[in-house]
Order: C-alpha cells, then structure tokens, then sequence
C-alpha cells in the first residue's frame, strides 16, 4: 500500500456468502465508515463526519463504479442505485486521500469494482430470502472470447419491509466486456442500468420510534410517499502502456429519472456526461524511485425539475419548475518520490473549476435564478515509512473543497459558500504474524460546514452553511486469522472501532455544542470459528454506546443500542455455499438513522427506527 493515510480493500469473499441487501453489508466492518440503514435497501454513509446532517444519501464522498463517476454532477448520491452483491472489491479511499481518483471531499471516495470475463465464473447464481418478505435473486456470468472479454449480472429484488409503508422492489444489471488490442492496449466499456420503486415510511418522534417502531408517519402514507428511480448509465476506458508510463482516458454519460412524491410531488430528470484522463509514471529517476499520477476530468450535468402538489401520489398544481446545471473542471497530481528506500514523500493538488447555475421557470412566488462561480485550490502533502516488513507508518496533511449541491426544495446552492477543510492524519497498519490492523487519528478543521437542516415536520431539509467546526476521530480496523487445530480450524476476528468527536467552534448560536447525526463511539466485531470442511458459525454486534443529538442545540438525545447477530453457514469448496444470519436477535428497540434539525423538541419527528429480530438465508452456485 503506497498511500499515506486511511485506505481499505474489501474483497468479495467478505460479503458474497451473505444476504446482501444494502451497502451496510459491504461497508460493515470499514473503520471510519458509519452506515445506517433508513428503510428497505436504503442506506446513507457518512466518513469523517462527511453529509453529517443528511438523513438520506450522501455528500461529501465520491462514488465511483470501476474508476467512473456514479455522483450526480452537483455531488449527491443514492444508494438505491447500486447492487451490493455484483462486486468483485470495493475500495475506500478516506478524506484526502481518494486523490488518485481526484475526489477532494472530505469523506473521500467509494469505488465499486465489478468483474471482468477474465476474473469471474461461467456461472455464479445465488437465492436469499428472510424475514419481512424479502427475496432476492442473482446470477452472473463471464467468458473469454479470443481476445474479448465479457461480464454480466443481473439480480432482482423484493421486500415488504419491516415498517408499514415501506414496501419495494429493484432490478439491477451490470453489464461489460473489453477488448485487447495487444498486451499493452486494451478498452472497457461498461453499461449498468436499475429500477427501483420503493416506498417511504417517513421520520416519526422518538416516542413513536421506540414503543411502535413498524408504524409509519401517518401523513407519509396519507400522500404515499416514494422515491422510484430508473437509471442508465454507460461508460469506456481505454489503456495504453509505454514502457514506464500508463495513459487511461475515458468518458460517461448518466441517466436518471426520479419519481418522487414526497412533500410534494417531485419528477425530475438528470443528465450527466463528462471524460477523464490519467497518466501515470512510475520509474528511477538518478536511482531514486518515483511514481507520478496526473489527471483531469470532466463532470457536466442539468437536472430538469417539476415540482407539484402532492395529493396522494398524484401531481396536483404545479408548485416549483426548474434546471439545475452544474459544471465541473478539475486538474489533479499526485507524485510519490522515495527518498530513501523504506521512506516516500508524497505532494499532490486538485484545481476545481465549478459552475452552479438555476433557472427558475415558475415565476410567480419570485425569480429564484441564480448563478455562482467557484475555483478552489486543495493540496495534499504526506510521508510513509515502511517501519519492517509488513508495517507501516504514515502521516498527512490535506485541503478539501465541496461545493454545494441542489436538493429536493427551492433552496438554491448558489447562495451557499463552499466547505473548506484543513485535515491533518497521522496512523499505522500492517500484520504480524495472524494478526492485521489499520489505526488513523485525524483532525479537520471546517469552514462553512455545509449541512442539511429539517425545518418542518414534511419537508425536505434546507442546505446552510454552519460556520466553523471540527471534527476529529480514531479509525481503528483488527483483523486475523487464528489456528486452533492442527487440520486447519481457525478463529477469524474482524473488529472495526470508530470514534467521532465532532463539534462547533464557538459557534454564536450553539457555542461548543456537539454536532449531531452518528454515535460519538461505534463499535462492530465478529468472532467466527471455522471448521477445515466449510463450515463456520459466530456471533457478531454492533454496538453504539452513549447518548448523541439529534439536533445543533444539543436538546434532543439519541439513545445508545447494541445488536446480537449471528451467522453460520457451510463454503463447499468454490462450488455451493449455504448461510443463514439472524439479526439483532434480542430485538433491540432502537434509532437507525435521525434528520438533523436545528432546534428539536421531544415532538420533533426526525427519527427512523432500527429493524428488529430478523432471520435471512441463502445459496449461492459456481461453476
């Protein structure tokens, strides 16, 4: 690993032989990464305290899909749109040090890799079914043809939900296939198309979401919330090498459909497009090593929006029509220079060059038109030394920049400043023996935290900026792989700790208070024995402990939980596999996910329970 600072790999052999049902399942045991579930296959993320206010979807981490851009161009995301068992790794690059993606938000970046028909089966299918009706279905395959390749999966999913109202169902394929030119030449183009439907229960109080957690908001199921989306998206890169240097160019283009009463009933349509280019040299220069990455890239995109009256899902007068562009130009390096065999310097920047403009077609409550220019500067600098073999230690100083971004209501992201951020990142990771960690430590300093506020009981939140804040954190990761008998039976722990300390700067409305939205301390740890035949079973928790806010004031709290699971299963070989998992067995009353506000009272309906005991199996076949 030649980056200075936080960056996980999770491999397919951690989640395929799970009922994957939402990015959490991937993400689990990531340090830093905290995910909470909302309904169905909802789920948002937060690294670093990234989208901190967002009760749904993120901000402030890029998402990539094999290297390509999956972000609207205004910087939000929907996890809806992604199948979480079609990958084969998933990195995660946190805070600054996704630049060799040339993401500088302070999250970082999640990168999605599917397969190729030159690292995947013929055939690989699989069947998971569980508790509140769900059932989903997948299979893949891949092959090499001469010198194409090609890969394709498609799943299709349904569930009832734990809460009322919170019924829905997805199809999702992922489709690819290359062609080698020579060993030293080759392109990709990839197509990766979803639907969803999905209903919304809606945020209830937090007395409601402790003592009834399956009942819904009365006034969601009264206008039958939902949020259906369909998307295409289509995308190539190209290699080349020269000897010491690789060149990779690209481009994309994204779209999506957006079915959406809520609120009010909002149908809005999003076209992105937008090229990349990479180059990177790795070579001796004097006798010294030193690997330079240079890119730019291009995100441009209009979202096209209609907003109505809702009366029971069906659009009433016309309320709010609009187009959103954004523009995106960005210049990035990184150079990692070893100045002595076991020590390396690593520098980069980014250049942002952003346009947000909104031309407001519904004219009769004002014109809310309005355009703003941003060009933001983030460097990087950092050193890794390799300590011994298998251990490293690094430390880092970064710059990040976000820009703000449209959302579901008249706000307009042209009044906003943009987030800055100053981090500073010290940590260690290797293995000794059986034993593997990744610790990091890391302060940022905010300016102008960008966060999503609920002003009303059904309305979306409203973007402001905060002022300044810090955040700082322990990202902690232990993993190994324990012998206990002399056939090959072995304990397997996975344990990821994250502690957030996220608060105000003397801020003149909330002082020092703590920001609100994710535990201060979340813990997740699983202890697995496996037997050499396949067959393995243990528990795992996660854990929340102490009291967070709900709100800026610090006048709402979130009550602490833990969660008992289990899971057990046989892995026959590279053929079949079975598994089964039981989830939060003691059935735990507790808050999933909450909607920020800024002053909140115990009415205030922010929250979002937490699924109770649940049960989920599954097959999986490979040939």
């Amino acid at each position: 690993m030649r980056t200075p600072g936080g960056v996980d790999i999770v491999p397919d052999t951690a989640f395929k032989n799970t009922p994957v049902q939402h990015i959490k399942d991937i993400l689990n045991y990531v340090p830093g990464v905290i995910t909470q579930t909302r309904m169905g296959d909802d789920a948002r993320a937060s690294i670093r305290g990234s989208g901190l206010s967002r009760a749904y979807g993120i901000r402030g981490i890029s998402v990539l899909i094999d290297g390509v851009p999956m972000n609207t161009s205004d910087g939000l995301f929907d996890f809806f749109e992604i199948d979480p068992s079609a990958y084969r790794y998933v990195e995660i690059y946190r805070g600054g040090n996704a630049l060799r993606y040339g993401s500088n938000a302070l999250g970082g970046a999640i990168n999605l890799v599917t397969p190729t028909g030159r690292d995947t089966a013929p055939l690989d299918a699989r069947i998971d079914s569980g508790s509140f009706g769900y059932i989903k279905g997948q299979a893949s395959t891949g092959r090499i043809v001469g010198d194409f390749d090609y890969f394709a999966t498609v799943s299709a999913q349904s569930n009832k939900g734990y809460r009322d109202h919170s019924n829905g169902n997805a199809i999702r394929g992922n489709f690819n296939v290359g062609y080698r030119f020579s060993p030293n030449a080759e392109t990709r183009f990839y197509v990766t198309g979803a639907t969803t439907n999905q209903h919304i229960p809606g945020e209830v109080s937090k007395t409601s979401a402790l003592t009834n957690p399956r009942v819904a908001n009365p006034v969601w199921v009264a206008q039958d919330q939902q949020r259906n989306v369909d998307s295409l998206r289509v995308s190539n890169r190209t290699r080349f090498s020269f000897g010491d240097t690789a060149l990779e160019v690209g481009a994309f283009y994204n779209r999506r459909h957006v079915d959406h009463p809520i609120f009010q009933y909002i149908d809005f349509t999003v076209d992105d497009y937008g090229a990349f280019a990479r180059i990177v040299d790795d070579r001796l220069i004097g006798g010294t090593r030193n690997r330079l990455i240079v890119g730019t890239s291009v995100h441009n995109g209009k979202i096209d929006t209609n907003q109505y009256v809702n009366i029971a899902a069906t659009k009433g007068a016309l309320a709010a029509s609009m187009i959103d562009r954004s523009r995106n130009l960005s210049f990035y390096a990184k150079d990692c220079l070893f100045i002595l065999p076991k020590l390396s310097l690593v520098a980069g920047a980014q250049y942002l060059d952003a346009v947000r403009d909104r031309r407001d077609r519904f004219l009769s409550n004002g014109d809310q038109s309005g355009r703003e220019h941003f060009s933001l500067w983030s460097p990087k600098i950092g050193t890794l030394w390799d300590i011994a073999p298998g251990t490293q230690a690094f430390a880092n100083i970064s710059r990040s920049a976000e820009v703000p971004s449209y959302d579901a209501n008249i706000i307009t992201a042209v009044d906003l400043k943009p987030q800055r951020a100053t981090t500073f990142e010290i940590g260690t990771r290797g293995h000794s023996g059986v034993v593997r960690w990744d610790v990091s430590l890391y302060s940022s300093q905010i300016d102008d935290e960008l966060q999503c506020l609920t002003t009303g009981p059904f309305n979306a939140c409203s973007i402001i900026n905060s002022g300044r804040t810090i955040h700082r954190g322990i990202e902690a990761g232990l993993t190994g792989d324990i012998p206990v008998s002399a056939s090959g039976d072995k304990l397997m722990l996975n344990a990821a700790y994250t502690y957030s300390d996220f608060t105000f700067d003397v801020d003149p409305n909330y002082g020092g208070n703590e920001l609100p939205g994710i535990p201060k301390h979340y813990l997740r740890a699983e202890l697995l024995y496996k037997h050499f035949s396949g067959l393995y079973a243990g528990p795992n928790v996660e854990w929340a402990p102490g009291h967070y806010f709900a709100d800026n004031a610090n006048a709402l709290t979130v009550d602490p939980y833990a969660l008992l699971n289990l899971k057990a299963g046989f892995d026959a070989s590279k053929h079949w596999s079975v598994y089964v998992e039981g989830r939060n067995l003691t059935d735990k009353r507790y808050i999933a996910t909450v909607a920020v506000a800024g002053i909140a009272s115990a009415d205030s309906e922010l929250f979002n329970p937490g699924t109770g005991r649940a049960a989920f199996g599954g097959v999986r076949v490979t040939w």
